[in-house]
Formats: C-alpha cells, sequence, structure tokens
C-alpha cells in the first residue's frame, strides 16, 4: 500500500487528474469560448476515461454534453487529438473502420500528458463541443495549458 509520500510524489508529477485541477481547466475552455464567441461544453477525463469535471455553458447546443466526453474519452483511449484522427479514421486511412460509439474523430479533444522520456503516459483528456471546430480546438487546448504549466 502507498502512503501519503508517495502520493504526494505520484501528484507532483502530474498524476492523477484532480478535480482542483480539472476545474480550473474547464474554466479556462470557458474563457476561451467567451473570447471566441462560443457556447460550449467541456468535459475533462482521467486515465481511464472516467468525468473529473464537466460545464456547459448557458444556451449551449444539446449534443454538447455527450459530444465532448466522447471527445475527451476518444483522446485518451487513443492517445492522440481528436482533430488528428479525422485524416486517420477516412477511407484510406490507417484507423479506417474505427467504430465504437465513444470515439468520435472530430476536433476538439486533447489527450493530457505526463512524465517524459519511457515514462510519458495519457492522464487524462480534454473535449469540448458547441462551437465550430476550430473554436472547438482553441478551446481545448486554452484547458490543455493549464495541464501543461501547472
Amino acid at each position: 500500500m502507498e502512503g501519503s509520500k508517495g502520493r504526494k510524489n505520484l501528484e507532483a508529477e502530474g498524476r492523477p487528474v484532480n478535480l482542483e485541477l480539472a476545474l480550473r481547466m474547464t474554466e479556462a475552455a470557458l474563457k476561451q469560448a467567451a473570447r471566441e464567441g462560443a457556447m460550449i461544453s467541456v468535459a475533462v477525463v482521467d486515465e481511464g476515461g472516467h468525468l473529473v469535471s464537466f460545464q456547459r455553458m448557458e444556451g449551449a447546443e444539446i449534443a454538447g454534453p455527450v459530444l465532448a466526453q466522447r471527445k475527451a474519452y476518444t483522446s485518451v483511449a487513443l492517445r492522440r487529438t481528436t482533430e488528428d484522427l479525422a485524416e486517420l479514421t477516412a477511407p484510406g486511412g490507417e484507423l479506417f473502420g474505427l467504430t465504437d460509439d465513444r470515439f468520435l474523430s472530430v476536433g476538439g479533444g486533447v489527450p493530457l500528458w505526463a512524465g517524459y522520456g519511457e515514462g510519458e503516459r495519457v492522464v487524462g483528456g480534454v473535449g469540448v463541443s458547441g462551437g465550430t471546430i476550430r473554436q472547438d480546438v482553441r478551446c481545448a487546448e486554452a484547458a490543455a495549458s493549464v495541464w501543461r504549466t501547472r
């Protein structure tokens, strides 16, 4: 069993995605959305794709909550941005035929990385939906920047 000292070391390395940090990330996405004039939903998930934090702007689209969570989950499960997946899942792409209902290959999902070198791994993800694809990507990147600069 790991002692409290071990837990503190894990958190110092950026693991796990905790609620306080996830809330700061969702706030950063909402602020970016306000600058963009977008109405979004934003989700932050942990390394297992489980929801840690979620916020939906008043007036955001009805599908946003589901799509934001799917983008966050996809970025964790496949360890890449959902924007990158659009080309990979298109006919002729190396992931063509990926049909699991949980995956979404539209920009707005960003994985959160921790560690360096061989120890580098995905420890969570952020997903944004409700704006244009470009707006979703910029809002997700704003949230991810909180993670990178913690």
